[in-house]
């Protein structure tokens, strides 16, 4: 088959050919605009699930449907220990740039911008370290307004006068957050609180949020109204259907077609898990001599599509761990055997390595902050990688 016309998308929040699968998150969200811009009460949003799944595709998604409906929008990707000050600053900066060339009202925007300037400033010298972007230039920062040095006031005055200003177009603003469960616990806790007020006053406003599986229990532990703040949403792999669609789709846009049994088999390479589609699939199609694509095809690009999921999206995880972080891992992947890598008992990773439980903390601590493994529930752990603990047995082996 011509690898020029590969139509497979295997990349790091690159939307794949064929969307399948979202088709319900997709609609409802278009609720969520329409009502939000409507002036009704709606609640934000989080999206959660592994990696590989598709979060920032469906993020990225959501974000260019609020796009289509001429609001408002910025996107940040949350960084362990660094303020959210600046990134909001710079995405709702964003936000109303798209919004400001619409305004017939200049005083209007400048209100804003000088109100988003004293926001930016109030940010540390040492969380402005790698970030490259100032604030606006061409207005003098307000004062008494965003300025107050007390990130969760803050939040909620600036987020206030950005609804207000997309709420003067009869649309809204919505900050896309990716990572989510980066934030800092007290940089959460105000993003929380400045959500929750503007749900209050139902202003046309949405966060949109994507993380790791633990992150509606981080936001719960940072505030305990969060459960109801948000509208929480578990991103798995795809039903057989629906990948079947992700597979067929794109290659019919070709002229291309797949066999059953050649279906199956890329089912039960991949387990639905959409990053993994997409790898299986690109290398099948540079492999197969001519359609349809048949169960030989997949059978010959297997090993090459593994290969390189080894080296990438597992090696490279891999070798950011320190080697009692990597202890760690392998005993959490010999206990994974036959309970599909889930959730694990912290006490039964220390009992594998003959270790007490309080010595082995800072390697699983180490471990979370690389967002290697993640704690649903207190006293266990999981990876965030789906087949991580395959791969480790294989390694291991």
């Amino acid at each position: 088959m011509d690898p020029i016309r590969n139509p497979y998308a295997p990349g790091a929040g690159q939307r794949p050919p064929e969307l399948a699968g979202r088709d319900t998150e997709v609609r409802q969200f278009e609720v969520v605009l329409e009502r939000v811009a409507a002036g009704r009460p709606e609640r934000s949003l989080v999206l959660s699930g592994l990696r590989g799944v598709g979060k920032t595709v469906l993020l990225n998604t959501l974000r260019s449907q609020a796009i289509k409906r001429a609001w408002g929008t910025g996107k940040i990707e949350a960084r362990p220990e660094q303020s959210i000050r600046l990134p909001i600053a710079q995405a709702l900066h964003t936000a109303m740039r798209e919004l400001g060339h619409r305004h017939r009202d200049e005083d209007r925007v400048d209100q804003f911008s000088a109100v988003l300037k004293a926001f930016a400033l109030r940010t540390g010298a040492e969380d402005r370290k790698g970030i490259r972007w100032h604030p606006p230039v061409d207005v003098a920062a307000a004062k008494g307004r965003a300025d107050s040095g007390d990130l969760e006031m803050d939040l909620i005055e600036l987020f206030t006068d950005a609804a207000d200003l997309a709420g003067d177009l009869s649309v809204g603003a919505g900050l896309f957050i990716d990572e989510m469960q980066d934030i800092s616990a007290d940089d959460l806790s105000a993003l929380c609180a400045a959500c929750h007020e503007i749900s209050q006053q139902s202003a046309p406003l949405v966060v949109v949020g994507a993380g790791l599986p633990h992150l509606p229990a981080v936001l719960s532990a940072s505030k305990s109204y969060s459960e109801r703040l948000f509208r929480y949403v578990r991103v798995d792999r795809l039903a057989r259907d629906a990948c079947d669609r992700a597979l067929m789709i794109p290659a019919e846009s070709e002229g291309v077609q797949y066999d059953d049994e050649a279906l199956d088999e890329l089912y039960a390479q991949t387990d639905g898990y959409p990053y993994f589609v997409q790898a299986f699939a690109h290398a099948t199609w540079d492999h197969a001599p001519k359609s349809p694509i048949t169960i030989k095809d997949v059978s010959v690009a297997a090993p090459e599509a593994s290969a390189e999921l080894t080296v990438g999206f597992f090696g490279s995880r891999y070798e950011r761990a320190t080697p009692a972080e990597r202890e760690y891992m392998r005993a959490m992947a010999e206990l994974g055997i036959g309970v599909d890598d889930g959730s694990v008992p912290t006490s039964e990773v220390a009992s594998t390595l003959n270790r007490k439980p309080q010595s082995l903390s800072p390697a699983r601590d180490g471990l979370i902050k690389k967002g290697l493994v993640f704690s649903a529930e207190r006293g266990t752990v999981a990876f965030t990688v789906p087949h991580f603990g395959k791969f480790l047995r294989t390694r291991t082996a």
